[in-house]
């Protein structure tokens, strides 16, 4: 089933008197479960066709359904709701609240969302033991590496079960163990919950893992393929 259909979808930016075109007619179906990375050099347009799916930013013209709901046809609180509701997040950076120790972070959404204490603690617990920090739940960012801070992200991506998690460059600030540990981490949960993962990436690490990648160059579609 589809989650996010694009159609002939164009982004333009203006800095002063230069206007790029990041992405360019872009037309994209992806579906429950999927596992893709969208792939290519810097200015390709991946970033800003992650960011469009993410209702993070709205192109300037076709069209964009998430779940069924032209999201291009929402106000602001429309996109949040949106965002909190259906996607995750996992950033190159992590961005974790640094007041908040791992179990906090994982918490957070779930307590945004009006979830009952129960399942909360149910629910952290479960993807916390299921990134292998079950042991560090007390500890906060600055007490954590960094490939223990991006398993944390992940836990929270998944915290209010979405339909899809997009990840913006995970593996980048990590080294290779790390990295290919959270790979191995979100194969798994793709496969355990269903929830789809689209990555923007340039890392070969991730495309690896991929089970579809396109390719994207000066904002188009140039190649989309899927392992057999």
């Amino acid at each position: 089933m589809a989650i996010i259909e694009l159609l002939d979808t164009s982004k333009s930016y203006r800095i002063g008197e230069i206007e790029t075109r990041a992405l360019d007619d872009v037309s994209l179906t992806v579906d429950s479960g999927e596992f893709t990375a969208l792939v290519g050099p810097s200015g390709s347009g991946k970033t800003t066709l992650l960011q469009i799916i993410g209702c993070l930013d709205k192109p300037d013209r076709g069209t964009v359904t998430i779940n069924g709901k032209d999201v291009t046809r929402l106000n602001a609180n429309g996109r949040a709701d949106m965002r909190r509701e259906v996607i995750g997040f996992i950033f190159q950076f992590f961005a974790l609240v640094p007041v908040l120790n791992a179990y906090e972070n994982v918490e957070l959404p779930l307590l945004l969302n009006g979830v009952g204490a129960k399942e909360r603690r149910e629910r952290v617990m479960g993807l916390l033991d299921a990134v292998g920090l079950a042991d560090r739940i007390n500890n906060r960012p600055d007490q954590l590496s960094g490939g223990q801070q991006q398993r944390v992200a992940i836990a929270r991506a998944l915290a209010p079960r979405p339909l899809m998690v997009l990840a913006d460059e995970p593996t980048a600030n990590l080294d290779t163990a790390n990295g290919e540990q959270a790979m191995e981490i979100m194969k798994r949960l793709n496969e355990q919950t269903g929830t789809a993962f689209i990555f923007a990436t340039h890392d070969p690490r991730v495309m690896a893992y991929a089970r579809r990648t396109v390719n994207m160059l000066d904002g188009r579609i140039v190649d989309d393929s899927k392992k057999l």
